[in-house]
């Protein structure tokens, strides 16, 4: 029959011919045989099997092997037994080689043909071993494909034992790495992807089965993954086994990872590099998931380095494979946790801009609902990439002209994503011992290191970082070249808001700021230093600007380049947008009001008037005792210019009315108590006359807003500015000279605020000196803070005889009433102005914290306010209003009703609280109840920012293109950011390696925070503020 056979499938007969032929040679099989006919029959098919020339004769063999082996299994077990199979996989068979897929084929089908016959267990044994030998010479993926299809189907074959399992699967990794595809066409690949598929498939099964042999396995792969051997590159298929490692494992398997002290830097750059290669290979689940665990895992290990440079080097290659649809999804997370992590320097997001716009275009084309999808995405990083890295409008300029037709998200929503995604926001993976080494915390802002008792000045910089529009004005300035002041607030300013750093050590600017007759390392009044600061800015922008006119008239007559120079120093300041009309400077269009003080001569009824700028307003306390005896307004000391009691301290006058007064303030005091001002003149005239003492009273018909006063619990800012405004009584000892009477005469004296501030300052003056027991004490009172308060702003409607900085004697008004006196109405008042309230929103209240002003500590609450105000904090029919003092001294509603109404408003997570080093999120109701909470603790110095302003500020165009609510940054200042940014996550690194080396004998037993939860927020030093150096003089008194 063999001998039939194999004539008939070598013949030239007709294929139909032989396939009948064929047929009935296979029923035949159930006729009995003698066992040489039998192994004759086994011994062609055999043959054909393995080396028919042809399709059909390999298929005659397997259909005559399979029927006669099932019709006559004993004939067929004694053929197939240890020596055939041993030999078919060590030699072959002639001319077919070991290594061919042929042999694993009939072996399995031979398998399959004695599974209930007693030898096959013998067989099993040795196919145990002849497994695990196959896999350790590397095979080829269609022999290990079909290797591991036998070993699917017949698991009786894998290697057994702990040691022999664990060593089969490490080198069938070791074999995935060596698999290369040997095609380009489609179907080639196919079949590529299909046989590791089967690979890995059967590692999956046996880490399921044994699951001791899955972290072996996968040391092993990492092993492969971070060999530094140039020679030998893994292959991407190793990524199809990440799919098959249980998701619940990757926190134990990272920590492990990225805290071995084993793991070289190098090892672990190579390994990441790898793992994103993966992203390439299709089919293949959770890779991204595993890169991007492995990610945050550095990073919470300040592993800062190895982030960097696999950043760079695969950055690029991970936004490529955003082009093929297979892969884009892994793609897009992966590298949108790249760039959004990567804040210190816009170097990776620049290297994949050049790219965008082509890919944006590429994805509409498609017009597909998954494209359109992912253009959504890719719109959204973006624009978080644009917003953190402004001020490179040549190369985002085609990228938003692409994307503009895209939805955009909010500022809140690119600001919750970039705090969420930086690496330094990742929760540690080391033990709870050691202290955390993080970057800024939730909340995105950046601390200010305390360097010595200068909390004071570490609040006020803070409130005046918050304050958004005069930030943004002072980021955009041109200061290339300038070493002004002004250009080191720019500078602290840009590393507030770009450092990657948890809190900024602002030394140079301290240096800088700090007024000469402050003792360094003591603590000071933050007040005068704000006056202090405002003053210098200003008088440095007018020195510079006229500096500037003068170069500039000279350069008419000079060469080109010197032309050309001095209209460069003329543009310092002068770039800036918004600067305005006139000569103003800065810190006068941000910060100056203009108020109007007038005298009225009871006898002859003459005016006196005159005109004075303000940064801030200094409000007084007016003791209880006070304001039953004498009313509401009493004052203690007054200056007297020019024959004319005036009720301020100035710190800059100027016959031109143009240097700022920095500071007008009520002294509020009658009898025992005497506010003291100990501001420096920076530039009075010499011809500032002495001062008397003074007391003024109000008559009758102003005892009623005494009484309303005293009887109310809480006091508010309100309160303290009508108290401010009201008008009162020059009487007595403090009688007004009139020029026209030629005699000392009773008169009025009212104040009007006639332009006022884009900010408004009020310093609540808590510091006072009590002459009898010749101590300073501080005022504890609490004060209601408004969310929104309405400031009365006189502004004149008709021109009078009044010049700017001078005083207009002898104006009289005809129509004066003779009771004017008793109503203490302001003469003249509604012919000459028009009452208008302002809106402002508060912004900042920096709070002092102790009992005297010879100690304590300064910390700030803070919200951005734009020109329009926060969404929601509009609250116009609720506004607290200051109305005019002459028509009405006090509104009747109170203001904590009002104020919590507008708690119910406010947006979450809308203020911070700025405390040296820390920034937390805190909201309004503890703003306003911390000194109910901590007596000690008052408020001292508040921002207001006018409502539905923004002083011509156009954020949309500064050179070219804001992506952001901020200007672009110079290139110099971007330059010095990342630096720092690079140095910083060096030091992280750095620390945290020395941590990780002392882990084992570090103690965990003290409290990592070192704070107390019942503590108030403030704490400057062990003595609560002091730290020992205190209040060294009388000029170091708060107000």
């Amino acid at each position: 029959m063999d001998k039939i056979l194999e004539g008939l499938v070598s013949s030239s007969h007709p294929l139909p011919l032989k396939r009948v032929i064929v047929r009935r040679v296979v029923e035949s099989a159930e006729t009995p045989l003698s066992q040489a006919q039998c192994r004759a029959m086994f011994a062609l098919s055999t043959r054909l099997v393995l080396q028919g020339p042809d399709p059909f004769q390999r298929q005659v063999g397997r259909q005559v092997l399979e029927a006669y082996g099932r019709y006559h299994r004993a004939e067929f077990e004694a053929f197939f037994n240890r020596g055939l199979v041993l030999g078919l996989l060590q030699r072959g068979y002639g001319e077919l080689s070991n290594r061919d897929p042929a042999i694993l084929d009939y072996i399995q089908a031979g398998l399959r043909l004695i599974m209930s016959c007693p030898s096959v267990l013998e067989l099993f044994e040795l196919l145990q071993v002849e497994a695990l030998r196959l896999v350790c010479e590397r095979p080829a993926p269609p022999l290990c494909a079909r290797l591991c299809q036998l070993l699917g189907d017949f698991p009786q074959c894998l290697p057994r034992g702990r040691k022999l399992s664990l060593a089969f699967c490490q080198q069938l990794v070791r074999s995935i790495a060596h698999f290369q595809s040997q095609g380009s066409r489609e179907a080639e690949l196919r079949l590529y992807v299909s046989q590791v598929t089967q690979v890995s498939g059967l590692l999956r099964s046996v880490w399921k089965a044994e699951p001791d042999t899955l972290l072996p396995s996968l040391q092993e792969l990492f092993a492969v993954i971070s060999a530094a051997d140039t020679s030998f590159e893994p292959s991407v298929a190793l990524a199809s086994l990440v799919q098959h490692i249980p998701l619940q494992m990757i926190t134990v398997l990272i920590r492990s990872l990225t805290t071995d002290p084993n793991v070289k830097d190098a090892s672990m750059t190579q390994a990441l590099c790898r793992m994103i290669d993966w992203l390439s290979w299709p089919l293949a689940q959770h890779v991204e998931t595993w890169v991007i665990a492995l990610l945050k895992g550095l990073a919470a290990v300040q592993k800062f380095t190895i982030l960097i440079d696999v950043t760079l080097l695969k950055i690029e290659l991970v936004f490529n494979r955003l082009w093929f649809p297979l892969v884009r999804p892994g793609a897009l997370a992966v590298l949108s946790h790249m760039l959004l992590s990567f804040q210190h320097s816009p170097e990776a997001f620049h290297l994949i801009v050049p790219h965008v716009v082509s890919l944006v275009h590429s994805f509409k084309r498609d017009g597909l609902p998954s494209s359109t999808a992912f253009l959504m995405q890719l719109t959204e990083l973006i624009h978080c990439m644009m917003y953190h890295y402004s001020g490179f409008p040549e190369l985002y300029e085609p990228i938003l002209e692409a994307v503009k037709d895209m939805p955009k998200p909010t500022e809140e929503k690119i600001k919750l994503i970039l705090s969420q995604s930086a690496w330094t926001s990742q929760s540690s993976s080391l033990p709870s011992c050691l202290s955390r080494l993080s970057g800024k915390s939730e909340t995105g802002k950046t601390g200010l290191i305390n360097l010595g008792n200068t909390c004071y000045m570490n609040s006020v910089i803070q409130a005046l970082f918050m304050a958004t529009d005069f930030r943004r004005h002072v980021l955009s300035l041109n200061l290339n070249g300038c070493n002004s002041l002004m250009r080191k607030l720019q500078h602290l300013f840009a590393f507030l808001a770009h450092t990657q750093r948890e809190a900024y050590a602002p030394r140079i600017f301290f240096e800088a700021s700090r007024p000469p007759w402050f003792t360094p390392r003591s603590q000071q009044d933050c007040s005068e230093y704000l006056r202090f600061l405002l003053d210098r800015l200003h008088e440095e922008e007018r020195t510079l600007k006229a500096l500037s006119s003068t170069k500039t008239s000279e350069s008419i007559m000079n060469e080109e380049s010197q032309k050309q120079e001095a209209v460069h120093k003329a543009q310092v300041f002068a770039e800036a947008p918004c600067m305005g009309s006139g000569e103003r400077t800065l810190i006068e269009k941000m910060f100056g009001g203009k108020l109007k003080t007038t005298i009225c001569c009871l006898n002859c009824k003459s005016m006196s008037q005159k005109e004075e700028a303000f940064t801030d307003l200094s409000l007084a306390f007016c003791p209880p005792t006070s304001l039953e005896n004498v009313g509401p307004k009493c004052v203690e000391r007054s200056e007297v210019k020019d024959d004319y009691v005036v009720q301020t301290n100035t710190s800059a006058t100027s016959p031109a009315g143009e240097t700022l007064l920095n500071n007008l303030e009520v002294n509020g005091g009658c009898d025992t108590i005497m506010n003291e001002g100990t501001i420096k003149d920076f530039s009075t005239e010499p011809n500032s006359e002495n001062t008397t003492n003074s007391e003024l009273s109000k008559v009758q018909d102003n005892r009623d807003m005494s009484q309303r006063l005293v009887g109310k619990n809480t006091l508010s800012v309100t309160d303290l500015l009508n108290y401010f405004l009201a008008p009162e009584i020059l009487s007595g000892d403090n009688k007004y000279y009139c020029e026209k009477c030629a005699s000392l005469q009773n008169a009025e004296k009212t104040m009007q605020i006639i332009e006022e501030p884009e900010y408004l300052i009020l310093t609540l003056l808590r510091f006072s000196y009590d002459p009898k027991c010749h101590i300073r004490r501080k005022i504890l009172d609490n004060v209601s803070l408004p969310l929104v308060l309405e400031l009365p702003v006189k502004r004149a409607t008709s021109s009078l005889a009044v010049v700017s900085g001078g005083w207009s004697v002898g104006v009289e008004f005809s129509d004066i009433g003779e009771n004017l006196a008793k109503k203490l109405k302001p003469s003249g008042a509604d012919e000459v102005t028009c009452p208008q309230l302002v809106p402002y929103v508060l912004s900042s209240v920096v709070v002092h914290s102790g009992v005297s002003s010879e100690s304590g500590h300064y910390y700030s609450y803070a919200r951005n306010v734009t020109g329009s105000g926060p969404s929601g904090l509009c609250h116009q029919s609720t506004a607290l209003s200051l109305v005019s003092p002459q028509d009405k001294l006090l509104t009747e509603e109170s203001p904590c009703t009002v104020v919590e109404n507008e708690l119910d408003t406010e947006m979450p997570r809308e203020w911070f609280l700025f405390n040296d080093s820390r920034v937390t999120f805190t909201s309004f109701q503890s703003v306003q109840k911390i000194t109910s909470r901590f007596p000690k603790d008052t408020a001292y110095v508040l921002f207001y920012k006018k409502q539905n302003s923004t002083c011509g500020f156009n954020t949309s165009s500064a050179n070219g293109l804001w992506v952001n609510g901020d200007p672009p940054l110079q290139k110099d200042l971007m330059d010095a950011i990342t630096k720092d940014n690079k140095l910083y996550l060096q030091e992280q690194e750095l620390s945290a390696r020395t941590q990780a080396l002392q882990a084992a004998s570090a103690s965990c037993s003290f409290r990592p925070n070192g704070f107390d939860d019942n503590d108030p927020p403030g704490s400057c030093g062990p003595t609560g503020g002091g730290g020992g150096g205190g209040f060294s003089t009388v000029g170091r008194l708060v107000f």
